[in-house]
């Protein structure tokens, strides 16, 4: 698996760098986004917990995945800005279970 970051951008009002990446893992399958973020971990050098995999997309055929990540400055800055959904997706918070709702019994049709 080679991995390159092709753009790289400072996030001042947000506390983050935003990152375009892409990795090449020809007759491999796509890397999972934990395999991802822990190698934006060691090239960034900054704690997993701090990065989310915003999306990553595989070109068919081809062994290239193209993604967005973020690399947050502080743990409260990830949580602050970061949608539920995609912290469930990057292992950093638990989903949420709805209540199970109870459904009204129908009335007995009338016999005629």
């Amino acid at each position: 698996m080679k991995f390159q970051i092709d753009n790289k951008s400072e996030n001042k009002l947000l506390e983050r760098t935003e990152l375009i990446f892409s990795v090449e893992h020809p007759g491999e399958s796509t890397p999972t986004r934990d395999a991802v973020r822990s190698t934006i971990a060691n090239a960034m050098s900054v704690p997993k917990e701090r990065i989310i995999i915003d999306q990553m997309e595989t070109e068919y055929g081809i062994g290239l995945t193209k993604g967005y990540a973020k690399v947050y400055d502080s743990q409260e800055g990830l949580t602050k800005s970061e949608r539920h959904h995609l912290l469930v997706r990057n292992n950093l918070a638990e989903k949420k279970v709805k209540a199970a709702t109870t459904k009204k019994a129908r009335p007995a049709p009338k016999a005629k």
